[in-house]
């Protein structure tokens, strides 16, 4: 029928409507997809490329448990950084692990809460040294460095920065004021306390056993011991351990579907840090995850402090694997093989 009708036309019409027809016969070609984000084609994504929206279940759900959680709310009311701090308050309520005037290292700070405890609990005249390889606002009086734990360099520049004396209180000197233009003094610092400002432990602890010398005569054992207490502190110093808490709450910031042997990693860094910069007494106090490499971290802290012992804040969420390891007082013998090689 279609044919016999196109007979009938003249040829120009035929020949026009037959190149017509045969084109319209061809496939037609697959449009290019124009990404939706085009500044050319500016239209919404595609229904099946909507992005997830900020309250997604899972941040949804952690909203719910951080708005029902009482130590979030407390380290909020309290202006703690994070609800972590109140694992630390149990731990050195439990152990006694600061005194006023210690140095202490915060391994894996961010966001700063175990810092805002640590410089609390060791004032006055606490220093309070942090490290992370996360980027954070530092709590005030906190002296931080941003960096890789796991670098042996980083961990190198940390060593050399706590050793050097970086970060440390100002001295007595330092707080001695010009009052107007007639330069006057600031009062209220006596000639020998700004003195001793600036002396070493060792040195006033010498000074001292100088000036008691018949009360040492008197009690020659006692004085021994104190010869000897001094004389360890001497070889702790000169060894660059000055350090009197190492704190370790650090966690890779990264989800690993199998990742237990990096968070081995951080552990064993941090006891090496400690080996090399604890002085004898000191106290350490490490994160880890239960697991199969429990027993063998537990034996190498058994063979560097006097007592070690493991917990589990009651703060801590019940679902996590996360405790801690806890050693107190620095053995004044340990051997570094023994210790970092040891199972």
């Amino acid at each position: 029928m279609f044919t016999k009708a196109v007979a009938r036309l003249p040829s120009e019409l035929r020949i026009l409507l037959l190149c017509e027809t045969r084109i319209a016969a061809l496939p037609a070609r697959p449009k290019i997809p124009i990404p939706w984000s085009s500044p050319l084609c500016p239209r919404s994504p595609p229904s099946h490329l909507q992005t997830r929206s900020a309250s997604s279940a899972s941040s949804s759900r952690w909203k719910t448990r951080q708005s029902n959680d009482s130590y979030t709310r407390e380290a909020k009311v309290a202006g703690l950084k994070s609800r972590a701090a109140f694992k630390l308050l149990e731990i050195n309520d439990k152990y006694r692990l600061f005194r006023p005037g210690d140095t202490v290292v915060d391994l894996g700070y961010a966001p700063g809460s175990w810092s805002q405890v640590a410089l609390n609990r060791t004032q006055p005249g606490g220093r309070v040294v942090g490290i992370d390889i996360i980027p954070a606002q530092p709590p005030r009086g906190v002296s931080t460095l941003q960096g890789d734990f796991l670098s042996g360099e980083i961990r190198e520049e940390l060593r050399r920065f706590v050793v050097e004396g970086q970060g440390r209180p100002r001295r007595m000197e330092e707080m001695v004021r010009r009052e107007g233009e007639g330069g006057e003094e600031g009062k209220g610092w006596a000639e020998e306390e700004l003195d001793r400002g600036g002396r070493g432990v060792v040195e006033l602890e010498r000074a001292s056993g100088q000036r008691k010398g018949d009360v040492h005569q008197d009690m020659p054992s006692e004085g021994r011991m104190a010869d000897r207490k001094l004389s360890q502190r001497q070889t702790d110093e000169a060894e660059g351990r000055v350090v009197n808490v190492v704190l370790s709450d650090m966690c890779e910031p990264w989800p690993l579907v199998s990742s237990s042997w990096i968070k081995s990693d951080l552990c064993h860094a941090a006891l090496t840090f400690a080996f090399d910069t604890l002085g004898t007494g000191g106290n350490f106090l490490c994160k880890f995850y239960q697991g199969e490499e429990d027993k063998a971290l537990e034996l190498r802290l058994k063979k560097l402090f006097d007592k070690t012992y493991r917990i589990k804040p009651d703060s801590s969420r019940k679902e996590s694997k996360e405790a801690y390891f806890v050693g107190l007082r620095r053995k004044a013998g340990a051997v570094r093989n023994e210790v970092l090689r040891g199972g």
